[in-house]
């Protein structure tokens, strides 16, 4: 399968005309923090299979569980679907010395896992990065991680034996989607959310994957806004994927 140009909208009608009538509006306080509600446009699905959720990522949505989702607030649009493709990455001066400043780590890949290990790091990130949150690291991964309609697993990223960062991403033979990555919040000075999408591009690259998708970024939100630097880069704007940093 290839992903649909800008001009080609086949896929979006088979969106709009086979599964639009399972979405819903849900209105909600902003996720991200910024002073206006928030609307979450989804539905729940048993079964989607690569082709069709490589269909929904390519139109800008995203994955929660077994849940799809766009964000469509009245009156803002800061959440802008950010995609790169791998091949065509070139890293700046900062990537390059995050990159040779993390050679001692490892990277394995996993299937998902809610192990002891992994949901004490989960939980450590989750009280020093959102002190404010609610939800537990057993929540996270029963509600937010876990999904029957991806194929889902784990990048997990150790010094020694000790592990210090997990991504969770779904994957196929097109496209992997970036669902979240959780950190040793004492492992900052290694710039580790640039080490992780660094260690997904090369990923990609070496299995071939034409498109890594990163969720949201967001100008306003610092911790959304570093994703920009990686360029060349597409955004999604009104439907239409624009190049970013392209020669």
């Amino acid at each position: 399968m290839t992903f649909p140009e800008n001009s080609d909208r086949q896929d979006e009608r088979q969106i709009d005309n086979g599964l639009e009538q399972y979405f819903v509006d849900i209105s909600v306080d902003c996720p991200y923090g910024l002073p206006r509600p928030a609307v979450y446009h989804q539905a729940m699905f048993t079964s989607i299979g690569d082709a069709t959720l490589g269909i929904f990522f390519a139109h800008g949505y995203r994955r929660n569980g077994n849940c799809i989702y766009a964000m469509r607030c009245p009156g803002c649009g800061a959440c802008v679907p950010i995609r790169l493709r791998p091949g065509e990455f070139s890293p700046n001066r900062n990537q390059r010395r995050v990159w040779k400043m993390n050679q001692d780590v490892t990277v394995g890949v996993a299937p998902l896992r809610m192990s002891s290990e992994n949901l004490s790091l989960l939980d450590h990130h989750l009280r020093t990065r959102f002190p404010e949150g609610k939800s537990s690291a057993e929540e996270y991964y029963a509600g937010f991680f876990t999904s029957a309609i991806s194929r889902c697993f784990e990048i997990r990223y150790r010094v020694a034996d000790r592990l210090i960062g997990v991504a969770i991403v779904d994957g196929s033979e097109q496209w992997l989607n970036a669902v979240y990555f959780y950190f040793d919040p004492r492992e900052a000075r290694r710039s580790p959310g640039t080490m992780n999408i660094l260690n997904l591009i090369n990923f990609c690259r070496r299995h071939g994957i034409d498109y890594l998708y990163l969720g949201y970024c967001i100008e306003q939100v610092q911790a959304m806004r570093y994703k920009a630097a990686f360029k060349p880069h597409e955004l999604l704007r009104a439907g239409r994927w624009e190049p970013v940093g392209r020669r």
